[in-house]
């Protein structure tokens, strides 16, 4: 006798798609882990990881609970059953009844809202624009009743589901104001301030707002990857199990046949592992070269301004050496020396900006001059934000290097270490929010 083909392939095709799905909840841990946690006060533009508590300034009230929040959902699910009696035919071609029960319980109302948000932590504030994003809220209400509760009506809806017994359950999800979160974005810089912000991104690859903890979802996910993969393991020997179980087989044959189908699983899982990991070096790496460019960016956006504070300084007949040899200096630099090649750095604005106000008073009372003073400095907290996530990702990236056994496959795919920008004399502002009440 010959082996089966269907359980075999059958075996296969779940294998196949159980190992997807590990690697699908692999790749997700492995972009929570290779994300370094960044302090508010150093977000910049990019994939961002924080942690801190939840503060708003006009927080929502949630429906069920009454809970002060920035998100809620809320679900209202009513309990039905009843009694079905069909005929069938039997082997025979008897014709019989029976009776069969049924029950379930149905969503007859649901509902939610969301508002945007600061998340706080020892540094400072950044607004979180919860849209899109992915949210894990903790659960604030739950409760069973019957009719005669005035909470049967008085959240839910006035009609009933067909076969009902008039039992409804309530529970609602919240993310409370003061809360600890987690939150995994994109970055973006805000159009009224020079700061960041949280928002959807539509190349974004995961954007998650979660009450639990990193690790706690990292070992979720874990979880999950581990069992889908052992699962398709499973399947994959449960397939020639299954096909060799007609078969006149010695056991060693049957026991050669188990590994084959194991060896040819595992040598999958190896090739799965490694594109997924040398793609993730690949994206750590093109975030690197994405933060230089932020800062490249932000350098040609000052040297455009320079040009028109030299017009406004000449215009009041200021031609001091000093003071155009300064703002020349600040023209020049262009565009920055990546850090680690030969060549000459660049320095922030504000010192030599300062030092020609202090020196000319009269040009405080010039509002194009402070207006572009004020640019200018706004810019130079631009910079000093590009660098800060630069270094941030740059220090993950170079570490990731040197972890076993990423850094067998770094050393195969020829990446190298980046770098730190060093880079000083840059200020940033802190951006106010009132959020007493």
């Amino acid at each position: 006798m010959t082996l089966e083909p269907i359980p075999i392939l059958i075996g296969g095709l779940i294998a196949l798609a159980s190992q997807m799905a590990a690697f699908y909840f692999a790749r997700k841990k492995r972009l929570i882990d290779d994300t370094p946690t960044s302090k508010v006060h150093g977000v910049f533009i990019g994939l961002v990881e924080l942690k801190g508590t939840v503060e708003c300034e006009t927080p929502l009230i949630s429906h069920l609970a009454g809970g002060v929040c920035v998100h809620y959902a809320w679900q209202v699910e009513e309990h039905w059953s009843r009694t079905v009696v069909e005929t069938y035919r039997d082997a025979k071609g008897h014709t019989h009844t029976r009776t069969r029960h049924e029950s379930g319980w149905k969503a007859v109302a649901s509902g939610g809202d969301s508002t945007s948000f600061y998340l706080k932590d020892d540094t400072g504030v950044i607004r979180v624009l919860p849209t899109g994003a992915s949210i894990e809220a903790c659960q604030v209400f739950s409760r069973e009743c019957r009719q005669g509760d005035p909470l049967y009506y008085g959240k839910g809806p006035l009609g009933a589901v067909a076969h009902s017994d008039h039992r409804r359950r309530f529970t609602e999800h919240a993310v409370p104001l003061h809360a600890q979160l987690y939150i995994l974005g994109t970055a973006r810089e805000r159009q009224d301030v020079v700061a960041a912000e949280i928002a959807a991104a539509p190349d974004a690859s995961q954007y998650l707002i979660s009450v639990r903890s990193e690790e706690k979802i990292s070992s979720g996910l874990g979880w999950a990857k581990w069992l889908w993969f052992l699962f398709g393991l499973a399947a994959a020997a449960g397939g020639v199990a299954v096909a060799t179980g007609n078969v006149q087989m010695q056991t060693p044959a049957l026991y050669g046949l188990l590994l084959a189908a194991g060896a040819v699983y595992l040598a999958v899982a190896v090739l799965a592992w490694l594109w997924m990991a040398f793609n993730s070096l690949v994206s750590l790496r093109q975030r690197v070269r994405h933060a230089w460019s932020l800062i490249d960016v932000q350098l040609k956006r000052r040297h455009d301004l320079i040009p028109n504070l030299v017009a406004a300084v000449e215009g009041l007949k200021v031609h001091e050496r000093e003071t155009q040899e300064a703002l020349a200096r600040l023209r020049s630099q262009l565009q920055a020396t990546p850090p680690g090649q030969a060549g000459a750095d660049f320095s922030g604005c504000t010192p030599a900006w300062r030092a020609v106000v202090e020196k000319y008073p009269e040009l405080k009372a010039n509002e194009v001059f402070l207006k572009l003073g004020a640019t200018l400095i706004d810019t130079e907290q631009r910079i000093a934000l590009a660098r800060g996530y630069f270094n941030d990702i740059t220090t993950f990236y170079n570490t990731r290097l040197e972890i076993i056994p990423d850094r067998f496959l770094a050393r195969l795919g020829g990446f190298q270490p980046q770098t730190l920008f060093a880079a000083e004399n840059f200020e940033r502002a802190a951006v106010k929010v009132d959020l007493a009440s």
